[in-house]
Order: structure tokens, then C-alpha cells, then sequence
């Protein structure tokens, strides 16, 4: 008689959802277990600083899937639990409650947490992260009247609760080390459109600027004490520096890490055969792009389950998705496709001073690396179809808005 299977699924948030999914849709019929430290039920987390904070969507809308889809597709759910330790030779994960659980294959999917610098005063009351739904619960009350909020970092995540928070008529300052919003991310060029918008929308932007320390006042934040020694008063804090990795399960494995996640092959699989790894912790080698990549994006978390499911049956496959991000701040929506840490010029086309534009990202070669689009809603194949052909583009007209990038493709 062969024994029933049993894949266990580490982390319980969008990326554990589809990988349930997939599973099952791909005809997966043994135990499956999802395991996951939150006591909610698996839910989208971009949601968290645009919508939820808007007031637009409440939790249910970005749940992934309702309690009773897990208990009619036959998935042991282990919410409100940590998983301790895994061992890959002995094929077994040791929760927090005790319970020891073994598998066949194993994903992990346990995404990332909220950087926590050591700033002085960043334990007082009143000092907020955003990661999960309590955290934007807590943000929301704070916002459910008149109020001033201090962010510290001015990535998407400072930049989009900012968003939020002006849009409920709170006031806003926000500190940024860098010389411009989103550097890494977007490079100069395009961070100086998003300061021009914050600005647009009387947001404090102060840029080059350090914290020294979060100033309290028995045990709750007022605001901020900056580096040249100006202050900021507040009602509250937003810590917005980015996000770690949960790579601790994985690096007590031994299983290989680098570029800040668990290295993947193409499918998803790492240096333990029975062991993947999908979502933000993934280092991946994207064959489309020609090297291994890690990103925080929705888009993995949503797509590589797939991938992963499918190895974990036998059925290898490859993830070759661009990475993609989008993001909604004011009346400006954007979406991003691509991949360009190192870039050589940035060519614009459309209006820029009215916020509906392309962004193209271009290497010495003049090859397309990335491209965005902002107030645009069309055409994002087309940039796609030009990143993957690799080949140089005429610049003058890519940045002529009467040519198709359709026709740039070669």
C-alpha cells in the first residue's frame, strides 16, 4: 500500500493560500497542512496601507480564501502557531505548541517582517510598524480623528500610508535618509515625481535628513528629534525602513542562502530537493532575466505557489514572470514591470507634469530593462515584449508618445 503524502506549507499569508490552491488544483490528494504564526485567515497584505487605511475595503475583501474553503478542500489549518525548527533530514518541523509534523515536500513561504532599527524611543507607545492587519487597525483608529503622524523611511510603504493619512486629513511628515523618495527602487529620476506629489498634496518631505531619536514624553512618542538636531511634534510614528526576510527556519536548516533569501533554482526547488521556497524570502534564478533576483512584490507571492506546487508533484516548471509592482498614492496609479538595480538613463514619454507618462529604464546599450507606467492602463505587454527582446531601441522614438512601443519591438 503507498503511503499518503503529506506536504506542509510554512506561512500563511497570500503566497500559502495559492500554494493550498494549486495543490489541490493540480490534483494533489494527500494530507496538507498550512502553518501560520497570524491567528487570521490568509490575507493580501497591499491592501494594509492603501485601502484598508482608506477606508475602501475591510478585511474580508482581501481574505484569500473563507474558513470553510480550507475545511472542503481537506487542508489541516494551524493558524496561531510558530513553526520552531526544521529538519530537513529527519523530514519533520517542530511547531511552538510541541507538535512535531512530518512531511513529504515542504514550502516555505514565510515572507518578511518590518525592519526594527535601533532608534532611541522606538519602544514607546505610539510607535507603529505596518505589517499586519492589527498593525493597520492600530494606524486606522489613529486616523479615525484629527492627527499628526511622523514616518520614518519614504519607500512604498511610508509613502502610501502617507498617502492615506493626507487623504483622511491628517497631517504628515515624513523623514528620508536618501536625496530622494524611492532611490532604490525607482532611481532619481522618477523619486523626485514622487516627492513633487507628496509635496503637491502638503505633505513635510525632508530629504538627506537622519533620526536621532524618537522623542517620548511618559512612555508614548511625540514626535522626532532629526540628526541636525530640529524637531518634529507628533502624535504618533510610523517606522517605515523596509522589511527582513524570515529566514530563520531555512538558515537553521542549512539549507543555501544569499542576495537576502533562500537560493532557488528556476522551479522554485532550493539546495534541499524536497524543500521550496516562494514569495519575498525566494532568491530565484529567473531565467528571463538571467539571474537570480529576490523582490518583495505581491506578484511572486500570487504567482510562484503555482510553480512551486508543480515541482513539488514531479511536474518541474520554470518561473519566468518579470518582477511587477504597482502602487496608488493621491490620484496617481502606477505599475512597474522589469528589472533594473544598475541603469544607464532613463527616457520619459507622455506628460509628466500631469502625471500620465511612461518611465523607461535603459542600459548602456540602450536596451530596455524596465518601464512604468503612470495613469496609463494599457500597453504594459508591449513593454514586457520590449524588455524580453533585448535588443537597442532608438531613443527618440521611444520617448515619442505618437510611436507605438509595439513597433520598438525587434
Amino acid at each position: 500500500m503507498t503511503q499518503t503524502q503529506t506536504f506542509v506549507v510554512i506561512g500563511a499569508g497570500l503566497a500559502g493560500a495559492k500554494a493550498v490552491e494549486a495543490l489541490r488544483e493540480k490534483g494533489f490528494d494527500g494530507q496538507i497542512v498550512l502553518i501560520g504564526e497570524e491567528e487570521r485567515l490568509p490575507y493580501e497584505r497591499p491592501p494594509l496601507s492603501k485601502e484598508f487605511l482608506a477606508g475602501t475595503q475591510s478585511l474580508d475583501d482581501f481574505t484569500v480564501h473563507p474558513a470553510d474553503w480550507y475545511r472542503d478542500h481537506r487542508v489541516d489549518l494551524r493558524l496561531g502557531v510558530r513553526a520552531e525548527a526544521l529538519d530537513p533530514r529527519a523530514h519533520t518541523v517542530r511547531l511552538a505548541d510541541g507538535t512535531t509534523i512530518g512531511y513529504s515536500k515542504l514550502l516555505l513561504a514565510t515572507g518578511s517582517r518590518s525592519r526594527r532599527p535601533p532608534i532611541p524611543g522606538s519602544g514607546a507607545t505610539g510607535v507603529h510598524y505596518l505589517r499586519s492587519i492589527d498593525d493597520a487597525t492600530a494606524l486606522d483608529t489613529l486616523l479615525s480623528g484629527p492627527a499628526t503622524l511622523a514616518v520614518i523611511g519614504a519607500g512604498w510603504i511610508g509613502l502610501e500610508v502617507t498617502a492615506s493619512a493626507r487623504q483622511r486629513g491628517a497631517t504628515v511628515h515624513v523623514v528620508e535618509a536618501a536625496r530622494a523618495p524611492l532611490l532604490r527602487a525607482l532611481g532619481p529620476e522618477l523619486g523626485e515625481v514622487f516627492a513633487a506629489l507628496h509635496r503637491d498634496h502638503d505633505v513635510d518631505l525632508r530629504l538627506g535628513a537622519s533620526v536621532a531619536e524618537i522623542t517620548t514624553a511618559d512612555g508614548a512618542a511625540t514626535g522626532l528629534k532629526l540628526g541636525d538636531g530640529s524637531t518634529i511634534s507628533a502624535d504618533a510614528v510610523l517606522v517605515a525602513v523596509g522589511a527582513q526576510p524570515n529566514l530563520e527556519l531555512a538558515e537553521g536548516a542549512g539549507l543555501a542562502t544569499a542576495d537576502g533569501g533562500v537560493v532557488v533554482d528556476a522551479a522554485l526547488r532550493s539546495s534541499d530537493p524536497d524543500i521550496y521556497a516562494v514569495g519575498d524570502i525566494a532568491a530565484a534564478q529567473n531565467p528571463a532575466l538571467g539571474a537570480r533576483v529576490r523582490t518583495e512584490h505581491w506578484a511572486n507571492a500570487l504567482k510562484q505557489p503555482a510553480v512551486a506546487a508543480a515541482g513539488m508533484l514531479g511536474r518541474p516548471g520554470e518561473y519566468d514572470e518579470l518582477p511587477y509592482f504597482f502602487t496608488d498614492q493621491y490620484d496617481l496609479g502606477m505599475e512597474y514591470v522589469g528589472h533594473a538595480p544598475d541603469y544607464a538613463r532613463v527616457v520619459l514619454r507622455g506628460d509628466v507634469a500631469g502625471r500620465e507618462f511612461t518611465a523607461f529604464w535603459l542600459d548602456g546599450d540602450n536596451r530596455v530593462l524596465a518601464g512604468m507606467n503612470v495613469n496609463i492602463w494599457e500597453g504594459l505587454d508591449d513593454i514586457k515584449a520590449l524588455i524580453g527582446a533585448k535588443t537597442p531601441v532608438d531613443t527618440e522614438r521611444l520617448a515619442d508618445p505618437g510611436t507605438p512601443v509595439a513597433s520598438l519591438v525587434s
